[in-house]
């Protein structure tokens, strides 16, 4: 869990919060692969692009998966004129003459929303977002409160160091959320959740994710576990659904396709080498086996791809996190 969200921390995120008086409807348009609605206040309902709408009380929180794009109304079908949100509107050059990072839009309504979302790209983060509803919510009362009252305390303000104490904030929130979620009365969490609490698979799975480029073999890692290597074979494709060797495989490509996309200077060489590959040619037969493609191949996809969106967005550089804004 701790590795999957390495893959999805806020970095210099837009963050704030609205207060607002019905009728409203807020339509956030960017639709980025995760984005976080809480209400301080008052209520209003979560409409997806897809999907039923979900009603927001004080201190609920609702996660939207992208890339569709969802609403933000004081209830379905309302009469409201929708206002579209985005990233941008928060650059006052891009239109958004009120707002900014960490802004605080005051207002004489009833409802207070805050609003963060994450980037969240990357091979990586994709075992997460794929164990994920496009909306999923989380009634108040739990761990998160606390996390919400300091939200509202440092969104409030401008103060030094702001961004980084909503970035970590927003983070905080979130690991909430999906921990609430994911442990709900009736729920269906992930393989790899359930997994990771086994005395046996938990701490082969912590190895496999803390130090992926080891010469791991079977017989090494049911030694630290401190189980036979029949039981850990047994009991590690019971719990995660495959052996631990070729999720150890599946891991070490999902960190070279990463590091193959975000990291052009980067030689195939070096990614071999830092995903556990003495030579070239073997990690990329792999990564061939696994990804479809070679690496090098999958890098120019990526670096392709990374420059279409560039040329969708204002500036020159990708967002590293954004929020819709009124």
């Amino acid at each position: 869990m701790d590795d999957l969200f390495r893959g999805v921390r806020a970095r210099g995120s837009l963050f704030g919060s609205s207060t607002l008086s019905p009728p409203f409807c807020l339509h956030f348009v960017d639709g980025p692969p995760l984005t976080l609605c809480t209400v301080l206040s008052g209520g209003g309902w979560i409409v997806p692009e897809h999907g039923e709408p979900e009603p927001l009380t004080a201190y609920d929180t609702v996660v939207v998966r992208g890339p569709g794009t969802f609403t933000f109304v004081d209830e379905p079908g309302t009469g409201a004129e929708a206002v579209a949100c985005g990233e941008f509107c928060a650059a006052p050059e891009l239109g958004g003459t009120r707002h900014r990072r960490g802004w605080h839009d005051d207002g004489d309504g009833p409802t207070t929303l805050i609003v963060g979302a994450y980037p969240a790209g990357g091979e990586v983060s994709r075992p997460l977002l794929d164990a994920l509803p496009v909306v999923l919510r989380v009634g108040g009362g739990g761990t998160g409160d606390a996390v919400l009252d300091h939200l509202a305390a440092e969104v409030a303000t401008d103060t030094p160091g702001q961004q980084v104490v909503l970035d970590r904030l927003l983070d905080w929130m979130l690991v909430c959320t999906l921990r609430a979620w994911f442990d709900r009365p009736g729920g269906e969490p992930p393989a790899w959740w359930t997994a990771q609490r086994d005395p046996v698979a938990g701490p082969v799975l912590r190895l496999l994710h803390d130090e992926p480029a080891a010469p791991w073999t079977v017989a090494t890692l049911a030694t630290r576990a401190g189980v036979a290597r029949s039981t850990l074979a047994k009991r590690f494709a019971e719990l995660v659904g495959e052996p631990p060797l070729t999720y150890l495989t599946r891991r070490r490509m999902a960190l070279a396709a990463d590091l193959l996309a975000d990291r052009p200077s980067v030689t195939v060489a070096e990614v071999a080498r830092r995903v556990g590959y003495a030579d070239a040619f073997g990690f990329s037969a792999a990564f061939k086996r696994v990804r479809g493609v070679t690496p090098s191949e999958y890098r120019r996809t990526a670096q392709r791809r990374a420059s279409e969106v560039r040329g969708q967005r204002p500036g020159s550089q990708a967002p590293q996190g954004g929020l819709g804004c009124v």
